[in-house]
Formats: C-alpha cells, structure tokens, sequence
C-alpha cells in the first residue's frame, strides 16, 4: 500500500488556513477529490488561490460548530484530515470560551459527523501544548503533564473524545501533535501570529522584534512539509498498533527564541544588510507558555 493518499475521496477540515491549504494544494497532486471545509475566522480566500478552480477540488464555507455544516463535509468522505481549530495560547486565555467552542464542540461534531457518515480514517491535529507542566525532555508520547492554558485543554480533550470513538465505535482515529510549525503561507498579521513569520516581517520592516522573557525557552520549529509528510502516514498506515495513537510531529531538534532570531538576521542580512543591526527586545514571560 502506498505511503500517500492517492485516488480518495479526502476532507481537509480548516482548509484555508496555512497548514489545511498546504494539504489540499498537495492532496490534489495524487488525483484526490479534496473537499475543504473553512469558515474563514482565520482562514483566508489568497491561501486557496493556486487550486480554487482545480476540477477536483470543492469549498465549502460552513463551520465545525454547526453540526449540519460537519454532515454536508463528510458525504461520501474516506478520509478526514481535521485541521480545523482556533491556534494560539494568548486568544484562549483571552477567550477561552470561544476556544472551547471552535475547539471541543466543533470537534465533537466534526468526528461524531465521521463516524455517522462510515468514514475509514480519521486523522487530527492535536498539539505539543499537551504536554503542559512536564519537565521531561525530550517530549514523549506517553508522558505529558497537567495543560497551562485553555488551548491545551481543548487539545487534549480531543485526543480523549478520539479515544472514545475508536474505543466504542471502531472509528479508526490517529493524532499528531504538532509542534512549532512554520512555512509557506503562514501569516504575520495580527496579535496571534506565529513567531517565525512575525519576526521575519518586522525584521524585514527594519523595527525589532520582541522576545517574551530571556529568550532561552526552545521549540521545536517544525517544517510545514514534515506536516504534510505526517498526514499522509497516519492516513494510510496499515499498521494496527498506530491505530488509536497520537504521534509527535516534529523535527527532533530544538532551537531556543535567541538562536531563532540570530538566524533569522543572518540569513535575512544577505538580502537587507541594515537587519544585521537591528536590536531584539525583550518583555514578560508570556503566560501559558512550555518553557521547552
């Protein structure tokens, strides 16, 4: 059996976020119907640009919280790749409730949606921010701690309500935890922005970039092809014993923030030499935050 999801019918939930699109522009290499499934809150129109008029390729503007809109997805669905969530530790702590809503209830409805329409797989983002207080390194699977923030809650009740559907209904379900992701089509506007994009633009908008706290804390920054490598695994693995799992996405390495944002001016500096001198700022540790 081939290693990517070929000839299939697939939902890419979220599908015009950066990671959803990602999947769906590669999806439509190896002849699938794609079917994406975006409210657009925070997905955007330009990310589906390249493969809008793609003939096997269908938008669906409707909402994981709506269970009608879930439904309508997943008619004759094979495999469910489920991206769709509201990211970010600070707007959870900000709006845990809404969180909640997008994250929990649009997840239950998402894969309750899976199991009444008799879709083969089930695969979902879930988030290293499960690990929550656990000071073990590196981060292992069976090991995680107690969630610092309402995000982390919404994930890890993902993965349990996965658990029980798998347990109770045979869905077929796999996890991945995703790590610091980063690439092509990830945004640097708003509050909410993802730090590899963020600094890039402000770097390349000659201002400064601010580090919460001394910089010291590590992510594993994560390529957004090893994502869509992942996807690919967990929807067509044969192996049984991967069934009912959650993986770790990554790359295995860790870079602290200041090695982050050396790099960045290094590599930048080439093309603007004037980055090489700007100063990066530093503020409050933010709260909810994974030291490592």
């Amino acid at each position: 059996m081939s290693n990517r999801i070929e000839n299939s019918k697939v939902l890419v939930t979220g599908g015009a976020g950066f990671i959803g699109s990602n999947l769906c522009e590669d999806l439509l290499n190896f002849n699938n119907h794609v079917i994406c499934l975006d409210n657009f809150a925070t997905g955007r129109h330009e990310n589906l640009s390249s493969f809008k008029d793609h003939p096997n390729f269908t938008l669906i503007e409707g909402d994981i919280r709506n269970f009608e809109d879930c439904t309508r997805a997943v008619t004759g669905v094979e495999i469910v790749l489920h991206q769709a969530a509201l990211g970010s530790v600070p707007r959870s702590l900000n709006d845990p409730q809404t969180t909640n809503d997008a994250n929990i209830t649009g997840f239950l409805n998402m894969i309750l949606a899976a199991r009444n329409a008799g879709v083969k797989r089930f695969v979902y983002a879930a988030s290293s921010s499960t690990y929550g207080d656990s000071q073990e390194l590196p981060k292992v699977e069976e090991t995680i701690g107690k969630p610092l923030s309402p995000y982390a809650v919404t994930k890890y009740v993902n993965e349990l309500y996965a658990h029980v559907f798998g347990l109770n209904y045979g869905l077929e379900c796999i996890g991945l935890r995703y790590f610091n992701v980063y690439g092509r089509r990830q945004s640097s506007d708003g509050a909410y922005a993802a730090v590899v994009p963020k600094f890039i633009q402000l770097f390349l908008d000659g201002q400064s970039p601010t580090i919460n706290g001394t910089g010291d804390n590590s992510r594993d920054f994560t390529y957004i092809d090893n994502v869509i490598q992942m996807n690919h695994l967990a929807a067509t693995t044969v192996n049984q014993q991967a069934i009912g799992q959650v993986f770790n996405t990554a790359v295995g390495e860790r870079a602290t923030l200041l090695q982050l944002t050396q790099l960045l001016k290094e590599y930048l500096s080439h093309y603007q030499p004037d980055i090489s001198n700007i100063n990066v700022l530093h503020g409050p540790e933010r709260q909810g935050d994974i030291p490592h």
